[in-house]
């Protein structure tokens, strides 16, 4: 199944749910913090672009992401690893992953990303980080050998709605000489880290 109507029709409405769903939570850490439908789509050219084949993602959440980034690996015979602390969110997600047929190229991992990270020795195509963003400085000294030397890429998600969060991360990879960045204003803010 390619980018067909349905899937882009039934992405809607979860947004949507997502969405009401979010404006009824008083505390920010009980919602569910989807990223922008702009930014999803744009995340899914760019794993049909790069032909990415491995994929990770940090922060599945209810699996908004997750469901853009395996129907674009659908096209690209690439597999989705995605991480999520919360096991609720994750069988959400892995609900809507068999309901689109999806469930076959996500590779669903629950626990702190921290503990994956630091056992992890894969490198991937395509990395998208969208976590607490407290522990971004932390995840760095792992994900900077994650990312493929040759035409890698990480995506971070809400650098421009939460600047001020993210500020300190952002100058640590700027001032390192190995990559590239760019901040691109889609969504909340996407910031995207290749090596030179």
């Amino acid at each position: 199944m390619s980018m067909s109507l349905t899937f882009q029709q039934r992405m809607q409405e979860l947004y949507q749910s997502f969405i009401k769903f979010d404006a009824l939570q008083h505390e920010r850490i009980q919602r569910y913090r989807n990223i922008e439908p702009d930014s999803a789509l744009f995340l899914a050219m760019q794993i049909r672009i790069q032909q990415s084949k491995s994929i990770l993602e940090i922060g599945t959440s209810t699996g908004y992401s997750t469901l853009w980034l395996a129907n674009a690996a659908q096209t690209t015979q690439g597999q989705v690893t995605t991480i999520e602390i919360d096991p609720s969110r994750t069988a959400q997600a892995q609900q809507y992953a068999q309901e689109l047929a999806l469930d076959e190229m996500i590779d669903f991992w629950v626990g702190d990303a921290q503990n994956f990270l630091e056992k992890c020795t894969d490198q991937y195509d395509f990395i998208l980080l969208d976590a607490e963003r407290d522990a971004y400085i932390g995840y760095w000294t792992y994900l900077q050998n994650m990312i493929q030397l040759q035409g890698g890429v990480l995506i971070v998600d809400n650098v421009i709605s939460h600047a001020a969060e993210v500020k300190s991360f952002i100058e640590l990879v700027k001032n390192d000489g190995r990559f590239i960045t760019m901040t691109l204003s889609i969504g909340a803010g996407l910031f995207m880290i290749c090596y030179k």
